[in-house]
């Protein structure tokens, strides 16, 4: 009878799982920032036509490219484009073709650009941007610029406070803080210094602050409740999976199926969408993303508290069991 054969020490079993997760995580995050551009294009971009119908015409040159929703005028469009739930729309004229298109460079400017191209080609003679950026930054680039400092700000915000700040009380009340002056700063850094919006400086400052409290929670719960892999799961799900999947750059719709819908549910996704919102649109569109980041800032606090707790109970065994001892 042959010897069974001898199981691996524990220490190379390790080794092989842990060279195993590196090897998935560099696969997922490797899809995640190639993926999008490599299949990046339109999946059902919600548009609007007015007065008739242009399904045909526009599955002709891109099937599957746009989600069409019908309505009466162009009143009834622009309507549904301010209240976000559309990017642009046709307006048909009494022939049947499309006298006018309407966009909202605030909304997506990528999606704005795509539509103004489909409209030269169907020879719509105007084109009329319900909502655009201010002449100051006319392609929105700081708001697309601000998904990663909301996210790194948070995470970078709640490594330095475990790091640095004794007790969990001022930990809690320093993400606190943090939130709301970063909040402000970065708000204050968009509205005066690159003009990227000219409204609502508050309630924008309220959504940055928000967005950022919600990475930086995060950060903290995962990291009091699972250690240093809690850092590791959060610096890939907020920043290295977060970041090329807000959507921010161009438009969810615009990424690869599934892809755009992962996006939104994380914070910077989530982030960058309530600022556009607020910013531009009067906070429409704003009930998804203000729930998704609750989530998360429910989630880290729950996590924190628990974690807390586990670690004061350790602390008040401890001398019990030397006592025992």
């Amino acid at each position: 009878m042959s010897e069974p054969t001898p199981s691996p020490p524990p220490a190379w079993r390790q080794l092989a799982v842990v060279v195993a997760a590196l090897t998935a995580l560099l696969i997922a995050l490797l899809s995640a920032f190639a993926l999008p551009p490599l299949h990046s294009g339109q999946h059902d971009v919600p548009i609007a036509v007015a007065g008739g119908d242009l399904t045909a015409e526009l599955d002709a040159g891109a099937p599957g490219a746009f989600a069409v929703t019908p309505v009466d005028d162009a009143d009834a469009a622009r309507t549904l484009i301010l209240d976000r739930e559309v990017y642009g729309a046709f307006v048909l004229g009494p022939t049947g073709r499309p006298d006018e298109l309407l966009v909202a460079s605030a909304a997506s400017n990528a999606v704005a650009t795509q539509l103004r191209a489909l409209g030269a080609e169907l020879g719509v003679p105007a084109v009329t941007d319900v909502r655009p950026f201010p002449a100051d930054d006319p392609t929105g680039a700081g708001l697309s610029a601000g998904a990663l400092p909301l996210a790194l700000g948070g995470w970078i915000a709640a490594v330095v406070l475990l790091m640095t700040v004794r007790g969990p009380a001022r930990q809690a009340a320093g993400a606190a803080a943090f939130a709301v002056v970063a909040g402000l700063a970065l708000t204050a850094l968009l509205r005066f210094g690159f003009g990227t919006f000219d409204g609502a400086y508050w309630a924008t400052a309220a959504a940055a602050a928000l967005g950022i409290s919600a990475t930086a929670w995060a950060i903290l719960g995962l990291r009091t409740a699972l250690g240093n892999a809690g850092l590791a799961v959060g610096a890939v799900a907020l920043i290295l999976l977060g970041n090329p999947l807000s959507g921010l750059t161009s438009a969810p719709e615009l990424l690869p199926a599934g892809w755009g819908t992962l996006g939104q549910l994380l914070p910077p996704g989530a982030a960058g969408s309530l600022l556009r919102s607020v910013a531009y649109f009067d906070g429409a569109g704003a009930a998804g993303p203000l729930l998704v980041l609750a989530c998360w800032l429910a989630g880290g606090v729950a996590l924190f508290t628990l974690g807390v707790r586990r670690a004061a109970r350790r602390a008040a065994a401890a001398p019990a069991a030397e006592v025992a001892s």
